[in-house]
């Protein structure tokens, strides 16, 4: 029976992972939206863990997106270029924001922004 357990708790936890890839492919970064609350709920990770570890998770994910992206011809890379520097730095102070901040925090501030991204989705 343990071994059925674990089984299922494996093909759960990589069915998520197959999301997570599914959605930043298909939507670009958007993969983080999924792949926080999975690493909550599903990996039981605490809230800073779960925001970290998915930067990292997505990075790989990137990377190969924007090469199937650029083989395709479907990136502007004057704008790709343009965007990074100043996401590199909004990444830098988010990284020190993220160290500094409380969990509780954290989560509502998603919350927030998942909200008004749907919100703004919508209208």
């Amino acid at each position: 029976m343990e071994k059925h357990k674990k089984f299922k708790n494996f093909f759960i936890k990589n069915i998520f992972a197959v999301m997570v890839g599914f959605v930043n492919g298909f939507f670009g970064g958007g993969g983080g939206l999924i792949c926080v609350p999975t690493l909550e709920k599903v990996y039981k990770l605490d809230t800073k863990t779960a925001h970290a570890t998915t930067v990292s998770i997505m990075l790989p994910l990137s990377i190969i997106s924007s090469i199937i992206y650029i083989v395709h011809s479907k990136m502007n890379i004057f704008n790709t270029l343009a965007v990074t520097i100043g996401s590199v730095i909004g990444g830098l102070i988010g990284a020190f924001a993220l160290k500094k901040s409380n969990s509780k925090f954290i989560k509502w501030l998603f919350i927030a922004i998942l909200f008004a991204a749907g919100v703004r989705m919508v209208v």
